[in-house]
């Protein structure tokens, strides 16, 4: 599977998060065999759960399902940039690669804000990419919105 076959897989996971009331961002786990390993959009406002975000439902599923807490050799794919959280759990997860579309110049944390993978105190950096088309992965986030404010 290519990065810009999973990035759509994580783009349709944000139009469907955004489809059921919820923030538009999706994710997607790849095993290094190139096996879709878990998927997922926002359900904070279904679970009732403010840490039920993209990328920590599919990091949670993914290990489920490998039977270990340690994602090593996964790539994680994410409509946008994650926030702090989510590069938290990314980092003790052990994903080796992060590529995602759209940046976050409000709650991004991996090119803006803390730059969690920088800090010194970051037990694991992985590899981080981009992919696919940013403006139409931010282009969701902004069609969300919009129709919210009416």
């Amino acid at each position: 599977m290519t990065d810009e076959e999973a990035i759509a897989l994580a783009i349709a996971e944000a139009k469907a998060a955004g489809a059921r009331g919820e923030v538009p961002v999706g994710a997607v786990v790849v095993s290094a065999e190139g096996e879709v390993l878990a998927r997922d959009g926002n359900r904070i406002l279904e679970r009732r759960d403010p840490t039920a975000h993209a990328e920590m439902l599919a990091l949670r599923a993914a290990a489920e399902k490998l039977s270990n807490e340690r994602l090593l050799g996964t790539t994680l794919y994410v409509s946008l940039e994650p926030c702090a959280m989510c590069a938290g759990a990314i980092s003790l997860s052990r994903v080796s690669r992060l590529v995602f579309a759209a940046e976050d110049p409000k709650g991004g944390a991996v090119l803006r804000g803390p730059r969690f993978f920088e800090q010194p105190t970051c037990h694991h950096r992985p590899q981080v990419g981009r992919a696919g088309d940013p403006a139409e992965a931010g282009e969701v986030l902004k069609a969300f919105f919009r129709a919210r404010r009416g």
